[in-house]
C-alpha cells in the first residue's frame, strides 16, 4: 500500500510539470479553447430559451455568433473613438508632458550628476520601425486568437465539445455526480463571468466619468482601459490607479485637485472591486488571498495576459473538482482558506 502511494506521488511529480509545459507550448490552442468555454457559458441560457421556443440549434448558434460579432463591433468602435480622441487632441498635453519629463531629468541630473546624451523628444523614441513591427505582430496574433475563440464557441454551443460527457467518462464515473458537478461548475462560472463583466463595465464608466469631471485628457481611452484591465484580478485595479495617477500628474498641478482625483479613481476601484464584487460573487468564490496571488503568477507565467484574466475562473473550476473527492477535499479547503 505504501509502495503504491509512493509510486503515485512520484508519477504526480513527473506528470504535473509535464502538463504545465504542454499548456505553455500549446497555448495557441488552449487559450482560445478556455476563453470560448467562458463565453459559451454566458450564452447557454439564451440557447436553452431558444430551444424551448422550438428554434433549430443551427439558427440559435447563428444568433449567438451575430450577438458576439455585434459585441466585437462595439468594442472596435470604442477603440477607434479612443484612438481618434488621442490623435485629434491638442498638443498642449504633449508639451506639458515633455516639460515635466525634462524637469524630472534635470532633477535627476542635479541629484545624481548624470548627464543626458540626447535631447531627442522622449515620446518620439517610442515611434520607430521595431515598435510598429511589434504592434503589427500583436494585432495579427490577436485577430487569430479571436477567430479561433469564435470557432470554439460554435463547437461548445453545438455540443461538439461536451464537458459533461468528458467529466462523466473520465474523472467522475457516477452519472449523478457528474451531472451535479457540471451544473455547479456551469452556475458558478456563469455567475463569475457575468458579475466580473458587470463590475468591470461599471469600473470603466466610473473611471471615465472621473476623468471627465476633473478634466483629465482621454476619458474614453481610460474608461476602456479600466474596463479591460479590471478582468485581471487584484492586479488590474492597482495598475489602473498607478498609471492614471501618473498620467494626471502631468496635466494637473500637484494641488488638492490632483489629490481628490486620485481619491476618486481609488474609490471607484474599492467600491466596485472590493465591496460590490465580493457581495455579488457570494461565498462560493471565497479563495485564499495567497491562492489568488500564486495562481495569478502561475497562469501569468504560462499564458501571459490571457492567463492573468483566466486565473481565477480556472482556480474556481479546480476547486469544485477537488471538492468532489474525499482525498482532495483538504486541498480544496486550502484553496478557499477554510480550516
Amino acid at each position: 500500500m505504501n509502495q503504491l502511494r509512493t509510486t503515485n506521488i512520484l508519477l504526480s511529480i513527473i506528470v504535473i510539470p509535464l502538463v504545465f509545459f504542454l499548456l505553455k507550448i500549446l497555448s495557441f490552442i488552449f487559450i482560445p479553447l478556455i476563453f470560448s468555454m467562458f463565453i459559451a457559458l454566458l450564452f447557454l441560457p439564451l440557447m436553452r430559451w431558444l430551444g424551448r421556443k422550438k428554434i433549430p440549434r443551427a439558427i440559435s448558434i447563428i444568433i449567438v455568433v451575430l450577438l458576439i460579432a455585434i459585441g466585437l463591433k462595439i468594442g472596435l468602435e470604442l477603440v477607434k473613438v479612443s484612438g481618434r480622441e488621442i490623435l485629434n487632441s491638442e498638443t498642449e498635453f504633449f508639451v506639458k508632458a515633455e516639460e515635466k519629463f525634462d524637469a524630472l531629468l534635470l532633477m535627476r541630473n542635479e541629484t545624481f550628476g548624470i548627464e543626458v546624451d540626447s535631447k531627442e523628444s522622449f515620446f518620439k523614441k517610442f515611434i520607430h520601425e521595431e515598435t510598429i513591427g511589434v504592434t503589427i505582430d500583436f494585432v495579427r496574433k490577436t485577430l487569430t486568437m479571436i477567430l479561433m475563440t469564435i470557432f470554439f464557441v460554435v463547437l461548445w454551443l453545438a455540443e461538439s465539445i461536451n464537458i459533461q460527457k468528458v467529466l462523466n467518462n473520465t474523472l467522475l464515473k457516477l452519472k449523478h455526480t457528474s451531472v451535479k458537478t457540471f451544473i455547479k461548475i456551469e452556475n458558478d462560472l456563469m455567475t463569475f463571468v457575468k458579475v466580473k463583466f458587470a463590475v468591470s463595465l461599471a469600473t470603466g464608466i466610473g473611471t471615465g466619468l472621473a476623468c471627465l469631471f476633473f478634466d483629465v485628457s482621454f476619458p474614453i481611452f481610460w474608461g476602456l482601459f479600466a474596463f479591460l484591465i479590471n478582468f485581471v484580478q487584484m492586479v488590474g485595479s492597482i495598475i489602473t490607479v498607478v498609471l492614471l495617477s501618473a498620467f494626471a500628474f502631468i496635466e494637473l498641478d500637484p494641488t488638492s485637485i490632483l489629490f481628490f482625483f486620485v481619491v476618486s479613481i481609488t474609490g471607484v476601484q474599492v467600491l466596485f472591486g472590493s465591496i460590490l464584487e465580493p457581495v455579488f460573487m457570494g461565498k462560493s468564490f471565497s479563495l485564499n488571498v495567497i491562492t489568488v496571488l500564486v495562481m495569478l503568477m502561475l497562469w501569468g507565467y504560462i499564458w501571459g495576459v490571457p492567463g492573468l484574466i483566466m486565473a481565477i475562473p480556472i482556480t474556481v473550476f479546480l476547486k469544485i473538482m477537488l471538492e468532489q473527492f474525499e482525498s482532495t477535499k483538504v486541498i480544496a479547503n486550502l484553496l478557499s482558506g477554510k480550516n
